[in-house]
């Protein structure tokens, strides 16, 4: 018999999120980390560039169900 699961419409966006960021060629590998609150991402971590900073924060926004999106994201050469 096969199971499958129904993840919450919250874990789901998590896992949506967390995908792409870790395929995203600008920052994937980076200590970048996320928090999910009501829909509103909060980035944290650290990247190479501003441009890479703008990029993570810019791949989010495609992704239907996230709100707003705080970069806290420090640049560290």
């Amino acid at each position: 018999m096969n199971k499958f699961y129904i993840l919450h419409p919250a874990e789901q966006l998590h896992q949506r999120i967390h995908l792409t960021l870790s395929r995203d060629p600008y920052v994937g590998g980076r200590p970048v980390q996320f928090d999910l609150v009501d829909g509103n991402v909060l980035l944290t971590g650290s990247v190479r560039s501003y441009f890479q900073k703008q990029m993570a924060q810019e791949s989010l926004r495609g992704i239907e169900g996230v709100g707003r999106v705080v970069n806290h994201l420090e640049v560290v050469r």
